[in-house]
C-alpha cells in the first residue's frame, strides 16, 4: 500500500492507495495534480532512503510527501 502524506498548517494527512486498484490509483494521481497545481512540492523517498523532487505522478512510489511552498515575511 502506497502513501501520500500532505503537510499543511494543521499537521499532516495520510492518504493510502493501492496501485493495483484503478480507481484508487486515479484518485491518487488526481490528488498529486491538484496539490502540485496549488503550489505544493512533491518529494518521493527511494527504497535506498534518498529523497527526490517529483515533477510527475509515480504510481510505484511507496511514499510521496507534499509540503507547501514556504512564504517569507
Amino acid at each position: 500500500m502506497a502513501t501520500q502524506i500532505v503537510m499543511d498548517r494543521y499537521g499532516d494527512t495520510r492518504h493510502n492507495f493501492d496501485a493495483d486498484d484503478v480507481k484508487s490509483l486515479q484518485r491518487a494521481e488526481a490528488r498529486f495534480k491538484k496539490l502540485t497545481g496549488q503550489g505544493f512540492t512533491a518529494a518521493v523517498r527511494s527504497p535506498s532512503g534518498d529523497v527526490e523532487i517529483a515533477r510527475a505522478f509515480d504510481p510505484g512510489a511507496e511514499e510521496t510527501l507534499f509540503f507547501p511552498r514556504l512564504i517569507g515575511g
